[in-house]
Formats: C-alpha cells, sequence, structure tokens
C-alpha cells in the first residue's frame, strides 16, 4: 500500500469521512485453526472469551506473552465450530504463527493461509451500500458489527466482515489471492477511491485505534494500554487459561503504573512519535506513541503513556518535540465518533 494515491492524504481522509475509500491490507495475515479443538486452542491465546461468538461472528482481542506484554492485537472469526480465523498484523505474521504453534500446536491444527487470501477493507457511510450493491445481496445490509456473510463479488467468491479500522463503517473483504484485482476493479468501477497508508493512519487515530509497534507492544500489557476490556479473566471452569493469565490477574489486582491517554494539542503544533511528556521541571515522564492531524476535528491529537498519577480527561500535558514545548489537554475516548 502507498502512503497516498493522486488525491493527497487529506483528500482521501475526506473521501472515507464523507462517502467511501477502499483499502488493499492484503499484507495483513490469516491464520486458520481447525478441528475438534480449535476453540480451546483459541482460548489459550487469545484473552477475549471466544466461547461467546456464533457461527458468522468475530470479537477483538489480543494475544499475551506468559508476562502479559502483547505479542499482537487482533480479530478472531468464528467460520464454524471446527473453524475459526485469526487476522493478525502483517509485521507480526512470522512471530504470531510461531507462538500459536508453541502453544497451542497440540490441540488443533494451524495453518498459516496469509499468502492464499488478500483482503480489502471498504469503509465510510456509503461503504455498506456500495458492496452490498455489488453482490446484488441486500442481505449484506442486515450483517452487524463484528458479523460476516459469504457473497459474490464481481464473480469472485467473497466472506465480507463487517470490521474495520477507520471509525466508519464498513466491510472487509477476504478474497482468493488471484481474485482480488476483479473485485478490486468492481469497486474502482463503482467510484470508490483508493487509499493509503498517510489516510489509514489519521484515520485510526481521530478514532482513538492502537497501533500495533507503536502504541502496543510485548513491553505494553493490555490494562495500561486502555484495552483492559478485551480480557476476560473468568471465562468458566471447562475453558483453558490463556498465555498470560496469571501475569494479568496480578496486574489487574495491583493496579497499572501509568496509561496510554488521549490528547489534544492547545493551539498550534503537532507531537509526534517518541516526542516526550515532561513534568513541570521539564524532566522526561512519558512517551508520545502516535500523534498528528485530525482533519475531521480540526487541530492535532495524540497517545502517550503517562503516569498513573497524572492521567485523566481534562488534565494538561506538557509534550516537548524538538526542543519546542507544547501544551495538550487529555480527553477520554475516541477524538471522532462516526454519526450514527
Amino acid at each position: 500500500m502507498p502512503l497516498q494515491f493522486g488525491q493527497g492524504i487529506l483528500a482521501e481522509h475526506n473521501a472515507v469521512r464523507t462517502a467511501a475509500g477502499m483499502f488493499d491490507v492484503s499484507h495483513m495475515g490469516e491464520v486458520d485453526f481447525l478441528g475438534p479443538g480449535a476453540l480451546d486452542a483459541i482460548h489459550v491465546l487469545v484473552t477475549g472469551n471466544a466461547g461467546t461468538l456464533a457461527d458468522g461472528r468475530a470479537l477483538y482481542t489480543v494475544t499475551c506473552q506468559p508476562d502479559g506484554g502483547i505479542v499482537d492485537d487482533c480479530i478472531v472469526y468464528r467460520l464454524g465450530a471446527e473453524h475459526f480465523r485469526i487476522v493478525v498484523n502483517a509485521a507480526n505474521i512470522a512471530k504470531d504463527v510461531a507462538h500459536f504453534r508453541k502453544h497451542a500446536a497440540d490441540r488443533c491444527t494451524i495453518e498459516d493461509r496469509s499468502d492464499d487470501f488478500a483482503l480489502i477493507a471498504v469503509q465510510g457511510p456509503s461503504a455498506v451500500d456500495i458492496v452490498a450493491t455489488l453482490a446484488d445481496d441486500a442481505d449484506l445490509r442486515e450483517v452487524g458489527s463484528f458479523g460476516m456473510r459469504d457473497t459474490v463479488v464481481a464473480g469472485a467468491s467473497v466472506t465480507a466482515a463487517r470490521t474495520g479500522y477507520t471509525g466508519e463503517d464498513g466491510f472487509e473483504l477476504f478474497v482468493l489471492a488471484n481474485d482480488a484485482p476483479a473485485v478490486w476493479q468492481a469497486l474502482l468501477d463503482a467510484k470508490v477511491e483508493p487509499i493509503g497508508l498517510g489516510a489509514r493512519d489519521t484515520l485510526r487515530l481521530e478514532a482513538r485505534l492502537s497501533l500495533y509497534g507503536q502504541d502496543i507492544d510485548e513491553t505494553t500489557n493490555p490494562y495500561e494500554a486502555g484495552l483492559g476490556w478485551v480480557v476476560k479473566l473468568d471465562r468458566g471452569p471447562d475453558t483453558p487459561p490463556f498465555v498470560g493469565h496469571e501475569a494479568l490477574t496480578a496486574v489487574k489486582a495491583a493496579g497499572v503504573t501509568r496509561r496510554l491517554v488521549g490528547f489534544t494539542i492547545d493551539g498550534r503544533g503537532i507531537a509526534r512519535h517518541d516526542a516526550e511528556v515532561i513534568d513541570d521541571d521539564d524532566a522526561v515522564v512519558g512517551r508520545v506513541t502516535s500523534g498528528g492531524p485530525a482533519p475531521t476535528v480540526g487541530g492535532a491529537v495524540g497517545l502517550a503513556y503517562v503516569p498513573k498519577a497524572i492521567a485523566g480527561p481534562g488534565k494538561p500535558l506538557r509534550l516537548r518535540q524538538r526542543n519546542r514545548i507544547l501544551d495538550a489537554t487529555q480527553v477520554k475516548g475516541a477524538f471522532y465518533k462516526r454519526p450514527r
């Protein structure tokens, strides 16, 4: 995926917020779990409760190291009682597959199918209608958030999942790699704008969606990253504990020492990745993990890890970006929420 296509990052960002855009995210990884032990394998690997999923449903969750550090954030899809799929981040495919096999290979068959599939995300207020029209499948409009349905687009078999990474509605389309060009062309013919990495980052940041490798990684745990809601410590006596369960139980009991907070810049300026959070004596107390302009809401926004004692909505932050001091205010929740 290029940084941008012909129109530029701002135009691409606005296309997704106002109409529809499509992203070639075929670099993402797909790992399938097959057999009678597939659900137990998933339970061992992720912190969420996949046992609550019906066929055709998905959940966002994380997979952790024994010490509670985040190996990756991912989406688990239940394709059937003995068939689950985890979609993982592109840079983590080899690491994740090794982690999955290390901890769950004895429970079911694990297949890395990343090279078999392309993945096209169609996002924006018009996205669902466009995909449903191309598929000639009105039922697609009835698929709920984190649901999925098999359909046909441009003669290709597609699994349409109502998930995404932009803060907008839409589908992520799983399609066999050889069939992807026809689906992409059909979307182009329907006037869906192709979107690059630049707008993908501004869109996800406005929606306050974490980026693996910046906002979360193996040195962060879900509780300090604001992802405690994906950790289900009590999944019932018949469910095996996930890797990292003991460590995260201890973290929850003791509390965290730092938090990932969202902030808006007061006035002009942008705090980029790795800018410093400083106290009143100019000592470094934290780091900005993501930061940039917020085209839809205006101004500049970001995420940073700060000590728990200074974290909280409405509280000020002092940031240092290339020796320039920026004032910021912490905010709760997403910077942008799509109209309902």
